[in-house]
This record gives C-alpha cells, structure tokens and sequence, in this order.
C-alpha cells in the first residue's frame, strides 16, 4: 500500500502569495509604464519631477542595471504565481528577482548619479525597501520548500 505524504498548506502561504502578487503587479505596472514611456503616468509617480529628466536618467542606466531591473521584476511576478501554485519553482524566481533587484536597485543606490528632483527620503528608501521585500520572499519560499509545502 503506497501512502503519499503531503504537507497542508498553510494559510499564511496564501497571505503571503497574494501580497506577493500585488506587489509584484504593480512592479511589473510600473516597469511597464516606464518602459512604454507613458509621461503622465511618469508625472503621477514622482510628482515634482520632469518625466522627461527621469526617463533620461534611466535611459542613462548601464544595460547589465537594466536588465536587472526586468529580471527583478518579472521574476518576482513569476515567483508570486509560482507560490500560489505552490511550485518548488518559486524559490529560484525569487532568487533571480533577488538577484535583479540587487543588480538594478544597487547601481541605482550606490553609482547612479541623483535624480533630478529625486532626492526625497521616498526616492531613498524604496530601493531598500524593494531588496528587503525581494530577499523575505526568497526566504519564506525558501522555508516553504523545505517544509515540503511547495512540490
């Protein structure tokens, strides 16, 4: 008699997926937005600042800092749906959203030169924010996996 042994999901992993999706969705809304070069949108999020100027100091971004920023994106969307599936998939699209973001959000902090009219304390900690964010969704997928939660 062959008897299978799965984990219960917990309802925190449904909690925890949603907020992820949310908040990787408006990620990837505001990646998009930016990348289509929508001005009034560019105008609603920072407002104070010339679109023009913050897509100027974007496009100004090296390509590796740029295409971290993608892969940080739309690996952290993957990794969101991967989780409310509960994929073992989702710890590596964490783990690359993590790596994207460090990769995007690091040049962004620390070689990037400001945004002109960027210098709020927003514009300074939602970087860090978005790494923190990035690195607790690895880790609870983490767990999740070793639990034997995610398959």
């Amino acid at each position: 008699m062959q008897q299978a042994v799965t984990a219960r999901t917990p309802m925190h992993l449904w909690i925890v997926g949603f907020l992820a999706l949310l908040w990787n969705g408006f990620g990837a809304y505001d990646y998009l937005m930016t990348r289509m070069r929508n001005e009034d949108y560019l105008a609603s999020a920072m407002p104070g600042v010339d679109p023009n100027a913050m897509l100027a100091w974007i496009d100004g971004f090296p390509l590796w800092a740029q295409i971290g920023w993608g892969l940080g994106v739309w690996m952290g969307l993957l990794g969101a749906i991967l989780l409310l599936v509960r994929s073992r998939w989702a710890v590596w699209s964490f783990l690359l959203s993590l790596i994207g973001a460090l990769l995007g959000l690091g040049y962004q902090m620390a070689m990037a030169p400001p945004m002109p009219g960027g210098e709020g304390a927003m514009a300074k900690a939602m970087p860090v924010v978005v790494i923190v964010v990035a690195g607790a969704l690895y880790l609870y997928a983490r767990a999740m996996e070793r639990k034997g939660v995610l398959r």
